[in-house]
């Protein structure tokens, strides 16, 4: 009579080291996408916008945007102008698309006469659609 061996034999022993691909993977991806995102989130004019009720989020879908920091200096769309080529710049929207609207976002701190030298400008140029951009006022929590 024939028997097998007695003894058994081990099996595959089990993997012990850790599969980083799939880690490698997400962290890839994770790089690309603060690439990508990071230089938007750097060029943001900081403003402390005036706080008003009834006011809604949105943008007209032909609209530029100016902005004053607390300084005083005007930026068109994120770019920042002196005076003249600010002016200059509008006259250029004017006569692209004369129904353009101006989104005013002025700092809570700038004078009120500088935001009338820019709807001078505004006007001057061409564009008579103007609105002003503000934080919503926040509802106390009940």
């Amino acid at each position: 009579m024939a028997f097998g061996r007695l003894e058994r034999t081990q099996g595959p022993e089990p993997m012990s080291e850790i599969n980083v691909t799939p880690l490698v993977d997400v962290m890839l991806v994770l790089v690309v996408i603060f690439i990508l995102t990071a230089p938007l989130l750097a060029n943001s004019i900081r403003l402390e916008l005036p706080r008003a009720q009834g006011t809604q989020p949105g943008a007209a879908p032909q609209s530029v945007t100016v902005s004053l920091d607390k300084a005083g200096q005007a930026f068109l769309d994120g770019e920042a102008l002196a005076q003249d080529a600010l002016a200059a710049r509008l006259k250029d929207v004017a006569a692209r698309r004369p129904d353009t609207e101006v989104q005013l976002r002025a700092d809570a701190a700038v004078p009120y006469g500088r935001v009338a030298e820019l709807m001078g400008a505004a006007q001057a140029a061409g564009l008579s659609r103007i609105g002003f951009v503000a934080e919503p006022v926040a509802l106390p929590k009940r």
